[in-house]
């Protein structure tokens, strides 16, 4: 008589995360510094892996701080990584570092936002660009990307509006497919519904690699054209910090920087992070 062993929560995790990640055994168990024997006997619930090799392994595939936890919980183990509140007194470092980057590129638009999107934080020139929004889009928590795509928001000043829009809604669905969010999903589900149908034939508005974003000047006949860049915190150690994310929107040629320096209010401190309502 045998005894079949199926993978416990643990094991149906690590094997949907390597899958997700296109990652091998073979390949895992050499990041990670162990065995193909041992991942295999991990997935399929014959070992228990311990607290060290479940942060490795998860490391090794890139799984983002709150599913750590929630793989460590899966093990048994206490979570290893801290969430905190952003007023919390020991992220006030992180707090100066995030006024310093947004008053660093004034006069160009950036805003700090969290893994939905949700304004956290923005600059005076930011605030200038979304000015002509309807006033609800403004209201906190603030939905950057559904500002950006609303038919009340930027929607009506953006000349490549299909092209744009699809560009944001695809990088989205990629986010929630490799880390999958329920929420994220359903929000660029939502979006979808509030742009214009795909492009069958996507016009050559490329600045290199990129998409740029072409924005009228609300009373003129020109238009600003700007490319996102995204950065992270790729060193945090907190759930809450490790989430955040930066969007700058620089100027793609000369004209769109000389519009920008003339429309930008007098640089003033950044939007202090909003509280944080848990």
């Amino acid at each position: 008589m045998t005894t079949e062993t199926r993978p416990n929560g643990l094991g149906r995790s690590l094997r949907d995360w390597r899958t997700r990640r296109r990652v091998s055994q073979l390949e895992l168990a050499t990041r990670a510094g162990t065995t193909q024997r041992y991942v295999s006997f991990i997935e399929s619930g014959r070992s228990l892996p311990g607290r060290a090799m479940v942060v490795r392994i998860a490391e090794s595939l890139e799984v983002p701080l709150r599913e750590r936890n929630a793989l460590l919980l899966a093990a048994g183990y206490a979570p290893a990584y801290q969430e905190s509140r952003l007023d919390d007194p020991r992220l006030a470092p992180v707090r100066a570092a995030l006024t310093q980057v947004m008053e660093a590129h004034h006069p160009y638009p950036a805003v700090i936002v969290d893994r939905y999107a949700d304004l956290v934080a923005c600059n005076a020139a930011f605030t200038a660009l979304v000015a002509t929004a309807d006033p609800a889009l403004l209201t906190p928590p603030v939905d950057v990307a559904r500002l950006l795509l609303h038919p009340r928001g930027l929607a009506p000043r953006i000349v490549n509006l299909e092209e744009w829009a699809w560009h944001i809604l695809d990088a989205m669905n990629t986010e929630a497919v490799r880390n999958p969010d329920d929420r994220l999903t359903q929000r660029a589900a939502e979006l979808a519904r509030l742009v214009p149908e795909r492009p069958s034939n996507p016009g050559p508005d490329y600045v290199g690699f990129a998409v740029p974003l072409r924005l009228r000047v609300p009373g003129s006949t020109e238009e600003l054209r700007l490319l996102t860049t995204l950065t992270r915190f790729g060193t945090a150690a907190d759930v809450t910090v490790a989430e955040l994310k930066l969007e700058a929107f620089l100027p793609a040629d000369a004209r769109t920087a000389e519009l920008l320096a003339e429309a930008a209010p007098a640089p003033a401190p950044a939007a202090a992070p909003r509280p944080d309502p848990r």
